[in-house]
């Protein structure tokens, strides 16, 4: 399981060091694609072949499922980790997230998320206030 934040620097070659346990998790090879909210998502390419199998899944016939499709699949990337546990990223996708020097790497149960440090703020605090009617929100469907 991937849980927990870390601050991250990029390097002079915009190269990320990734923590080591989640280096464990994820395996040599990488797939990072678009994320949600302005973040990157990072799949280890195990859990990044079943969430492209659920895709497949979705009809085709529906332009959402095709529109969503396409931006997770075709903005994606598959990318090694080196010898010292560090990825490169896309610059597109660098640019996509607003990765510039710090960056928040958070383990999501089975993804990492790759955060700008003010974005990764901006969100908590946005998260921290609207918590309890989220909470309330799952409590009514049971899953809290």
């Amino acid at each position: 399981m991937l849980i927990g934040e870390h601050k991250h620097t990029l390097d002079s070659k915009k190269r990320l060091s990734l923590p080591s346990k989640f280096r464990k998790e994820l395996g040599k090879t990488v797939v990072i694609t678009k994320g949600l909210d302005s973040c990157l998502f990072v799949y280890s390419v195990k859990e990044w072949k079943k969430f492209a199998e659920s895709l497949d899944e979705l009809s085709m016939g529906k332009s959402d499922t095709r529109a969503f499709a396409r931006y997770f699949l075709g903005g994606a990337a598959e990318v090694d980790i080196d010898s010292a546990g560090r990825i490169l990223i896309p610059d597109f996708l660098k640019d996509l997230a607003h990765l510039q020097t710090k960056v928040m790497v958070v383990g999501v149960n089975k993804r990492v998320e790759l955060w700008s440090e003010e974005s990764w703020e901006a969100y908590q605090k946005s998260l921290d206030k609207k918590a309890d009617d989220v909470a309330e929100k799952l409590g009514d469907i049971g899953m809290i």
